[in-house]
């Protein structure tokens, strides 16, 4: 039976800044233009924690009953370790991604009712990702899901709900937080393309190959301060966001510089501090324009 640090280790608390991110990003995004509300940015980080745990626990389980997990170099998985039963992990998923589910229904009720079908295709795409007969993370679709979920829906949901509208600046930190989010992505199933490759499991990784893959990470992370740039014509004061490119920079290194195996995992971890700090600096930027 795992215990309780093993059950926190499963739910891989170093993808928070994946949930966290896009939060502050749209936070600050409906701050520019007037619409901060606190409680309903609350609302929304709680929403995103709630979905990314789902979501590790629901490919913790799916991977774990395919056998894709048996020989793994990352995180601890509680199924292919089998520290926990299926059930349990399974039960663990579906019990985060209702709590999301609910949480979404407290912001509809005090937005748009529309949002439900997003809110149906979040958790479609959750679960579908590695679960269900044709999982499309096993397609090469991964990447293309984390930036439209936790870039797009995630950074412009947070910004709607709060502002009742979206626009541009809202749009540009979308994209630079989705593209974060898939060069975390990215990190991982280049990490994963012996074993991936071994299982089955087609990601974007496994059919790009390695040199191609290490080239789509670097470009995703130029977007972001790109974007930072774009934001000058909203406050000078995006300029701050390039604060974080020596952090994007570190956590390139040992992409560009060949790493394999354990030695690309400091780059997970620096990918998703760079997205946090970039967020946070765009986001207090962008707030103290709409003051």
């Amino acid at each position: 039976m795992a215990t309780a640090a093993q059950w926190i280790e499963g739910a891989r608390p170093r993808t928070l800044p994946n949930a966290i991110a896009p939060v502050l990003a749209g936070t600050g995004a409906a701050a520019s233009i007037g619409g901060f509300v606190w409680w309903k940015a609350v609302l929304c980080l709680l929403l995103s924690v709630s979905l990314i745990i789902g979501v590790n626990y629901a490919n913790d389980y799916s991977d774990g009953i395919r056998g894709t997990d048996d020989e793994r170099v990352g995180p601890l998985r509680l199924v292919g370790a089998k520290l926990a039963a299926p059930a349990a992990v399974r039960n663990a998923a579906v019990g985060c991604l209702a709590l999301g589910a609910i949480i979404g229904l407290v912001l509809v009720a005090t937005s748009a009712w529309w949002l439900i079908l997003v809110g149906a295709a979040c958790l479609a795409g959750a679960w579908f990702y590695t679960g269900g007969r044709n999982p499309y993370g096993y397609s090469g679709f991964g990447e293309i899901a984390v930036f439209v979920f936790f870039g797009l829906v995630a950074v412009l949901g947070t910004e709607f709900v709060q502002a009742g509208r979206v626009e541009w600046a809202g749009l540009a930190c979308a994209v630079a937080v989705g593209s974060f989010s898939s060069a975390v992505l990215v990190t991982n199933n280049l990490r994963d393309i012996p074993t991936d490759t071994e299982s089955g499991k087609l990601t974007l990784a496994v059919r790009l190959g390695d040199t191609r893959t290490r080239t789509l990470h670097v470009v995703l992370l130029a977007v972001p301060f790109l974007a930072s740039l774009a934001l000058v014509a909203r406050t000078p004061w995006a300029l701050a966001g390039l604060i974080a490119l020596p952090l994007a920079l570190k956590a390139n290194e040992p992409v560009r510089s060949g790493k394999n195996g354990p030695g690309l995992i400091p780059a997970l971890a620096g990918t998703g501090l760079a997205m946090l700090v970039w967020s946070v600096l765009t986001a207090v930027a962008l707030t103290i324009s709409g003051l």
